[in-house]
């Protein structure tokens, strides 16, 4: 049974306006805007993403690691560590 995450819209609504700045940085490149101002939004939307990605972590811990820790299931807790290498990346 997968857990409800109380944070999906949030993180949904987020991911939406982000992909939507994403094809707004698409037009500026096909339009050849100044690359400083197309270097000033993906830079924005690199910080929008990682902010995606701490809500997401966030719940994860409330939630997921939360009841590994209770079970005693070492292999979330694992998964985790893995993953939050590869997002430090």
């Amino acid at each position: 049974m997968t857990k409800e995450h109380p944070e999906t819209k949030k993180v949904m609504d987020r991911m939406s306006r982000a992909i939507g700045h994403m094809e707004a940085i698409k037009r500026m490149i096909e339009e050849e805007r100044d690359c400083r101002e197309i270097l000033i939004q993906l830079s924005a939307v690199r910080s929008a993403i990682n902010n995606v990605g701490k809500i997401i972590l966030q719940d994860h811990i409330n939630q997921c690691v939360t009841d590994a820790l209770e079970t005693g299931d070492t292999k979330t807790l694992e998964e985790l560590n893995s993953a939050v290498d590869k997002f430090l990346k």
